[in-house]
């Protein structure tokens, strides 16, 4: 293990440091050299947050990142940083423009088949701590998997892909500031927290998931405009994509 201190291009306040694997700065992001051995350390990584102020993500093994050797993360063409632009995002207006992409033929999107955006869900009254949640899940999440991991100063764990400029959602977007923006709503309203960012996939740890069918059924629609690769390799209607939502505490995303 190594004693690493991190230092940023802005000023922040002086923290304990953390002891982590050997790692490097790429950009805004530190990453560990090799796979984190110990999924716990996640979980300390979350619990240092307050203190910190750098937000640890789970960093999946992907061959597109070895394509360009160690650099992977250098090499790959950021968008600019976008942080400052997310207040100025409409989170209903965005998802509404991704939702007038097709996607399917038939009654796919039933009971929303005449091609209206329903709107936004309603906040989950009640919760779990989103931060302790995103921890025990982030933690289990590693011990699973082949994972880097990854650490990020942010104000917020949503503001995550604004701060770095991730390009994971190209295909859909190039406007990263409106992906954190949507992020943000979903960890205010359903305590849906980042916990790890690939090339083009995102995982969020949800301490509040839907559990009516009517709010899960909404949740869903804001799901097919935010990532339509997700849905369109599912079966059924929305409405069935939307059953397996209900309680559901991780939400997975990808992108081609």
């Amino acid at each position: 293990m190594t004693v690493v201190q991190f230092r940023s291009r802005r000023p922040i306040h002086p923290t304990p440091d953390l002891t982590l694997p050997a790692g490097r700065m790429h950009n805004d992001l530190w990453v560990s050299d090799e796979p984190i051995a110990d999924a716990t350390l996640y979980l300390a990584c979350v619990a240092a947050y307050p203190r910190t102020g750098r937000w640890p993500v789970l960093i999946p093994r992907d061959p597109r990142f070895e394509l360009t050797g160690e650099d992977w993360i250098d090499d790959r063409g950021w968008l600019p940083p976008a942080a400052d632009g997310i207040d100025d995002v409409d989170v209903e207006q965005a998802l509404t423009g991704w939702w007038a992409e097709p996607c399917c033929e038939g009654a796919c999107l039933h009971p929303f088949d005449d091609g209206v955006f329903p709107g936004l869900a309603r906040k989950s009254p009640r919760r779990a701590d989103p931060i302790a949640e995103a921890g025990n899940t982030g933690s289990i999440l590693a011990a699973r998997g082949d994972y880097r991991l990854g650490i990020v100063e942010s104000p917020r764990p949503s503001d995550v892909p604004a701060v770095l400029g991730w390009q994971g959602m190209a295909t859909m977007t190039d406007q990263v500031a409106a992906i954190s923006a949507v992020l943000r709503s979903w960890e205010d309203r359903f305590g849906a927290v980042l916990i790890s960012l690939g090339f083009d996939t995102i995982d969020l740890s949800v301490a509040a998931p839907p559990k009516s069918k009517d709010r899960a059924l909404t949740v869903a629609a804001e799901h097919r405009a935010f990532c339509i690769g997700n849905f369109t390799e599912q079966p059924g209607s929305l409405r069935e994509f939307a059953a397996g939502l209900t309680g559901r505490r991780l939400w997975s995303f990808w992108w081609d």
